[in-house]
């Protein structure tokens, strides 16, 4: 691909210059907030070398690169959540928004029969407060999930987050089982004394009725960028820039790259990101839940095939351009739901996607709100009020996040599918969140 976005070795050729610019930052591409002078971090220091040798880089390997590099990602070796952080999630914001996830699951598996044990898979599960709320709720209804065997698998890739969510999930008195060359690197027990296990890789959560889960995780995965010029599309690389050799800049490939391909020959923007590795999850996931059953939600700031150039950078919960100082600021691209739904296509159903704010009413957050408010102090209650403000409000998370499910085709249109011998015939009936939650 390096070799395809330059002719012979180094900063694109001359002759290409002269068909096509090559420098697209402000016009074209959102860089947030520049600070005054660039900070030569030794992830810049690392991509500069990279360049030189190689080439220009597309902005996937640029993210990729960035985010989770072994020895100086952004994420393997710190905690960037919370008030401390670089940016806040839902989760942190208020512990209704981890209840109604947990009562979602459980609804959905209501609705398909109770099946007699289920896998409660989390990618990217931040510091694990999710999967505590979602736990919460389990234990809270343990009545209803008395007979069900439950189980817990996080896929996480930092150690930092999984020494983070293990101190958050699992009781102290049960030490870690740890395993650097398993599937499974770590395994313990949870507060409830629900098994829970990580992986580094999705492939490698043992397949079974599941259900996933994935809230702000699609965003951070690479994305390859697109722009159509007169000659047709052309991708987006990152280049040294020949004014100032520790800064970085965009160019544009002087001719077609692999990635074009999984641009859409119908496409009308005229700026596209791409995210392969989305598409290869989708499709993974797709196949575990046409096979054993289950169910996927995806909750995430995107958009349904309209938005052109998102990629940008958060540092100190402020927007922060994306090629100055990289390794100290998280990058992140809204995700193409539009595209999720076509790699899904054919394997399974989706629903979606629909506005935070839409899902999170359907669930009946106003009413968890009042029983919580009406326990509370004072302090706790306007933190409560805060915390609904941020999440619904439509200037805020309320339409900016969406929620999409992936699953199975027999849910939603009926059918025949394999039930054991402790499940009840299920029917089709409303998805929660997508439609008003309603108890069977």
């Amino acid at each position: 691909m390096r070799v395809l976005a330059r002719v012979g070795v180094g900063p694109l050729c001359s002759a290409a210059r002269a068909v096509i610019p090559c420098f697209w930052r402000g016009k074209y591409f959102s860089s947030g907030r520049e600070p005054a002078e660039n900070q030569v971090t030794p992830m810049l220091r690392h991509l500069v070398y990279k360049i030189k040798a190689t080439g220009p880089i597309t902005v996937a390997e640029y993210m990729k690169e960035v985010l989770t590099n072994p020895a100086k990602g952004y994420y393997v070796y710190r905690d960037m959540l919370g008030e401390k952080g670089d940016f806040i999630t839902s989760p942190e914001i208020s512990q209704i928004f981890g209840e109604l996830l947990g009562i979602w699951f459980i609804s959905e598996w209501m609705a398909t029969g109770k099946n007699a044990a289920f896998q409660l898979v989390e990618l990217g599960p931040g510091r694990g407060t999710l999967s505590g709320d979602i736990l919460r709720v389990f234990s809270q209804l343990g009545s209803v999930l008395k007979n069900c065997d439950i189980s817990i698998h996080l896929v996480e890739v930092s150690e930092k987050l999984s020494e983070i969510q293990a101190l958050t999930l699992t009781e102290e008195k049960v030490p870690l089982e740890r395993n650097p060359g398993s599937p499974a690197y770590m395994k313990g027990v949870t507060k409830s004394g629900i098994p829970i296990s990580w992986y580094r890789d999705l492939q490698d959560v043992p397949k079974g009725y599941s259900f996933y889960l994935a809230h702000e995780f699609f965003d951070v995965l690479p994305v390859h960028k697109f722009q159509k010029t007169p000659q047709g599309w052309r991708e987006v690389f990152i280049d040294i820039d020949p004014q100032a050799s520790d800064k970085l800049r965009f160019v544009l490939a002087p001719c077609v790259t692999p990635a074009e391909v999984f641009i859409q020959s119908d496409e009308t923007r005229d700026h596209v990101e791409v995210c392969p590795e989305a598409g290869v999850i989708i499709q993974e996931l797709s196949q575990r839940i046409a096979l054993t059953g289950g169910a996927a939600l995806i909750a995430d700031y995107g958009h349904d095939g309209t938005k052109t150039d998102t990629f940008r950078g958060f540092y100190g919960h402020k927007l922060h351009d994306v090629l100055i100082a990289p390794g100290t600021a998280d990058l992140t691209a809204d995700v193409d739901f539009s595209y999720l739904r076509r790699m899904a296509e054919g394997k399974v159903a989706s629903l979606g996607p629909i506005k935070q704010q839409t899902f999170l009413k359907n669930m009946g957050i106003d009413v968890r709100l009042k029983v919580l408010a009406d326990k509370s102090d004072e302090p706790s209650r306007q933190q409560l009020l805060q915390g609904y403000d941020m999440l619904m409000n439509p200037k805020k998370m309320g339409e900016r996040f969406h929620f999409f499910a992936l699953l199975p085709h027999q849910r939603l249109h009926g059918g025949s599918h394999p039930m054991n011998a402790c499940q009840s015939k299920p029917s089709p009936s409303p998805v929660a969140g997508f439609g008003e939650l309603a108890w069977r």
